[in-house]
């Protein structure tokens, strides 16, 4: 388990890192270079009193800083969540294997425990980590030790209520990314009004462009961030239903495949 949170934490590592470097590889290459030519045009028609109509343009809205930090924030989310849904789809492909081989009518006493015990025992290391493979072992092991089907059926839900804790303190990150993306757009909105408050004077005397770029920052930084926030949010919630069929799912595995075979003797 510490080898697969090391894993973990070099690829969040990595994730982050790389999404730093592309996304602003592609905001200094491609949609700064736009906005501020789009602006410029704008600004330049305005002093020359032509009537024209402002057309919005992706690039102008998504050219802050604000926002820039926000798609990073949202490929790095996006990354985390595709790494553990990887492991939440080969937990579920484990589910459609015959790890414990029983016909219908046998009867599991506590001296076969053991016995049932060593093919799991025997599986590659990353897959008796998964939570199949440790929930069947764990009630195998505590029917033996008890010799009482509760207590086996008691140690299947313990496992699985133990992996759903688990598997949801580790979505703790990208919650606090999705709650993070808005408080940066309204960082944005905030500097976005101060500067256009700070250029007031300017909009009496008639020359409102500044104030309409500053207001610009202002809408534009919310409403990314809002938009992405939202994604996020959506993809986490479907994370968490995956990885929550996962625990329903091994917890009726076991019930079929192995607590209604167990059997003690009178």
């Amino acid at each position: 388990m510490k080898r697969n949170a090391s894993a973990e934490f070099i690829y969040q590592l990595f994730a982050l890192i790389i999404a730093i470097i592309v996304v602003h590889a592609v905001y200094v290459t491609v949609i700064r270079p736009q906005a501020d030519a789009l602006i410029q045009h704008q600004l330049e028609r305005q002093e020359a009193g032509e009537s024209y109509v402002v057309q919005r343009s992706i690039f102008v809205v998504m050219r802050d800083f604000e926002q820039e930090a926000c798609f990073v924030l949202m490929f790095w989310a996006l990354a985390i969540m595709i790494f553990k849904a990887k492991e939440t789809a080969a937990e579920r492909r484990l589910l459609q294997n015959s790890l414990i081989n029983l016909n219908e009518g046998v009867s599991i006493l506590p001296e076969d425990a053991r016995e049932l015990s060593r093919p799991l025992q025997a599986l590659p290391p990353d897959q008796q980590s998964m939570l199949l493979p440790r929930t069947l072992l764990k009630a195998l092991q505590r029917f033996d030790s008890s010799r009482n089907v509760s207590d086996a059926a008691g140690a299947v839900k313990e496992t699985c209520q133990t992996e759903s804790d688990r598997l949801d303190s580790e979505l703790a990150m990208v919650r606090y990314i999705a709650w993070a993306i808005p408080s940066i757009g309204f960082i944005g909105t905030v500097r976005g009004i101060g500067e256009a408050l700070g250029q007031a004077h300017k909009a009496v005397e008639g020359d409102i462009a500044g104030v309409t770029v500053s207001l610009g920052v202002a809408f534009n930084s919310t409403f990314i961030a809002l938009v992405i926030s939202i994604f996020i949010m959506f993809c986490s919630h479907q994370l968490q239903l995956m990885q929550e069929r996962l625990v329903i799912d091994t917890e009726n595995y076991c019930d079929s495949r192995l607590l209604r075979f167990l059997t003690v003797r009178g």
